[in-house]
């Protein structure tokens, strides 16, 4: 199963919005890129709002035929592991190996000994193609990789060995993921990192590390972009490196985790795969609830009625909302709006403070990010929320083709 060339994951939590991310995706397709989507739901955001895979499944489906879309298409169960995967098994063609937490467990002696040892033709001086400098493979460094992420890679072969004896070899998409730790790995890291996942016989098809910076959810890129840069070229080219070296499948290409919104950082990636002719998985999610409540609120009415309900109760209990996302998010208190102001603003003023236009004088990212964090008000209100998707379905959609398109695809691909 080939996932192609360019991918977007397009998240999308109450899975009303399919139509909408679709269109945009085959806007793009039409000035002749070939990007596949991919609906992916991480088992937390089922659990916070109620779904369940079969849903996800769907509303990719139900998309797909109502566009009659032609091209491939997956469904991802986002962040899994051992203790969550069977749940997905039936209604996912797309895995994400969720590994994270694995990073830094001990492993046996032996094993260590043993994957140094497999790499002893490495150690010295080691000359990776377009990368300027040589990469300095020391007995030590080689050391300190096995133990980081050894454990973390039996991990991903274990889950992969469940899907492959329930699903059969080569029926889904394999992702290894590493993003959700404080430390980014080093493309030296990473090189090592596949070594081990190609030993271990896990034909990973994406890979999505802990980049430089910070990757906060719904807003842009923060940290230092020139770093950012030159690590991202050199993940390239090790990748196409371990490609060739260690027998992985030729489609391998890295995924960017907390994708959306990363505006700054978009330039840069697009050259360097333009650069190298390679390819991209970018995974979203966040940004379409958030394009749902400024639909709402450009609906007006009985929409911004809402989109002020649920920064209200967003704002009582942001403390709990933010709490399971504290590393992936910065705000300041001090900058969110009042209550009271809020529930005196006009639909406009609602939608360009919360919508990512940076250089609007209105837009507020400390607003922007409750609001991400906060779509278990939503899911609370069960029907309440819903049913105004639907009565203002047109709008909501609008804005969520207009974000996926217009703020994302365009700058990812220079279109």
């Amino acid at each position: 199963m080939k996932l192609g060339k360019y991918s977007i994951g397009v998240g999308d939590r109450f899975t009303l919005q399919g139509k909408a991310q679709l269109s945009a995706i085959m806007k793009a397709n039409e000035k002749g890129l070939e990007i596949t989507p991919v609906w992916n739901k991480s088992n937390r955001e089922h659990i916070y709002v109620g779904t369940v895979p079969a849903d996800t499944r769907n509303e990719a489906d139900e998309a797909v035929k109502a566009l009659n879309y032609k091209g491939a298409y997956f469904v991802d169960a986002d962040h899994i592991n051992l203790d969550t995967v069977s749940k997905y098994v039936e209604m996912s063609d797309f895995f994400t190996l969720d590994v994270a937490s694995f990073i830094g467990k001990e492993s046996k002696k032996e094993d260590v000994d043993a994957f140094v040892a497999s790499c002893k033709k490495y150690m010295g001086q080691l000359q990776i193609p377009g990368i300027e400098s040589p990469l300095n493979i020391t007995d030590e460094l080689l050391h300190d990789v096995a133990g980081k992420f050894l454990a973390a890679t039996q991990q991903a072969y274990e889950i992969y060995s469940y899907l492959k004896k329930e699903k059969g070899e080569g029926n889904f998409i394999t992702e290894v993921s590493m993003d959700e730790v404080e430390s980014p790995q080093t493309p030296i890291e990473m090189l090592f990192i596949l070594k081990m996942l190609a030993d271990k016989g896990v034909p990973v098809q994406t890979i999505a590390p802990k980049f430089t910076g910070r990757f906060n959810k719904g807003v842009d890129y923060v940290g230092d972009l020139d770093q950012f840069a030159k690590e991202f070229e050199e993940d390239v080219l090790v990748i196409d490196y371990a490609v060739k070296e260690f027998g992985l499948p030729q489609d391998l290409k890295l995924s960017v985790h907390s994708g959306s919104d990363k505006f700054s950082i978009y330039p840069i990636m697009a050259n360097v795969i333009a650069k190298h002719d390679k390819g991209l998985h970018i995974k979203t999610a966040g940004t379409t609830w958030l394009e749902e409540v400024i639909g709402l609120a450009v609906a007006g009415g009985d929409g911004l009625s809402l989109a002020k309900k649920i920064y209200e109760n967003s704002y009582n209990r942001r403390d709990e909302l933010c709490a399971p996302y504290a590393d992936v998010i910065d705000i300041d208190p001090a900058q969110l709006p009042s209550i009271e102001e809020v529930n005196g603003w006009s639909s406009e003023k609602y939608a360009n403070t919360l919508r990512h236009i940076p250089n609007h004088p209105d837009y507020n990212s400390n607003f922007r990010q409750l609001i991400h964090v906060a779509y278990a008000v939503a899911a609370k209100m069960g029907d309440e929320y819903t049913d105004l998707l639907t009565k203002h379905a047109d709008v909501v959609g609008s804005c969520v083709e207009e974000n996926i398109y217009d703020r994302h695809l365009k700058r990812l691909f220079n279109l």
